[in-house]
């Protein structure tokens, strides 16, 4: 009989983790370094990756390997795969989780509907659903080849359900649609490449609620009290969800979007 030390432990993996310099990124990858995987660290030109490496690599003792990669290029995409899988490399875990969201400085983006364009929605498309598809199939083959092996992708509350606007109201944040779309797209596709890479690879995800930045108290009152647990998430809250489906303790588990969002979807 296994025990929960042995399904946890993933010594000997490696896992890529896309927006890994992101706050939640930086959580992912703490995760699963605690878990004794090495790691592929990938963000934009720009991040500041290695910084992270290092103070990953000296806390856990493990291997940290960083790549800078523009996700809305395929150019970029290709030549990630290929120093992913450099002198025949395996992955054991992929993590999508970087993303356009609400947040994020674009023209024609966080603004009232009619004045979001197509072009934004493209980008967005393509970072947060294109950019996914493209590594999971480019990496299938590798990760077939593994025992364990684990994609996750990372969609949010706002791919199941409508955005409340009451929330934003007098604040500058916005909700716009490419990025719920988008999300919506993930988490499908997750149930699709769970059938399709079945049995060899799972394929869950992760649909996070709101997580607390610093947003107006306005906001954060409102959104705590249409939420059962009463508060907005930290991304300390996603590191079991993480664990739990990067890990062979959800080795029976393929096709779930595991919502980690207080309950927010309940009533």
């Amino acid at each position: 009989m296994a025990t929960l030390n042995d399904l946890m432990r993933m010594n000997g993996r490696r896992a890529l983790i896309t927006g890994a310099a992101g706050s939640l990124g930086c959580v992912i990858a703490d995760t699963l370094a605690e878990l004794g995987a090495d790691l592929v660290l990938v963000d934009r030109p720009g991040a500041d990756l290695a910084g992270l490496a290092t103070t990953l690599a000296d806390k856990w003792d493990i291997q940290v390997q960083t790549e800078s990669c523009d996700l809305e290029s395929q150019d970029n995409r290709d030549r990630l795969i290929g120093a992913a899988l450099k002198d025949n490399a395996r992955l054991d875990v992929l993590v999508n989780n970087a993303a356009f969201v609400g947040t994020s400085g674009l023209q024609g983006w966080a603004l009232p509907f009619e004045q979001q364009t197509v072009e934004t929605w493209r980008r967005a498309m393509e970072v947060n659903v294109t950019a996914a598809f493209d590594l999971c199939k480019q990496f299938a083959v590798s990760m077939r080849q593994s025992p364990h092996a684990s994609i996750i992708n990372i969609g949010s509350i706002y791919g199941q359900y409508g955005p409340n606007w009451q929330l934003y109201e007098g604040t500058a944040m916005a909700n716009p649609a490419a990025y719920a779309a988008s999300k919506g797209a993930l988490i499908q596709l997750t149930r699709w490449l769970a059938t399709t890479l079945a049995p060899s690879v799972r394929v869950n995800c992760i649909s996070p609620g709101g997580i607390a930045r610093g947003q107006p108290e306005s906001f954060v009152a409102r959104y705590e009290a249409q939420t059962p647990l009463a508060r907005m998430a930290v991304e300390d809250d996603f590191r079991g969800a993480v664990a739990y489906l990067a890990s062979d303790l959800s080795r029976y588990v393929t096709g779930q979007n595991l919502a980690v969002d207080g309950g927010w979807g309940v009533w």
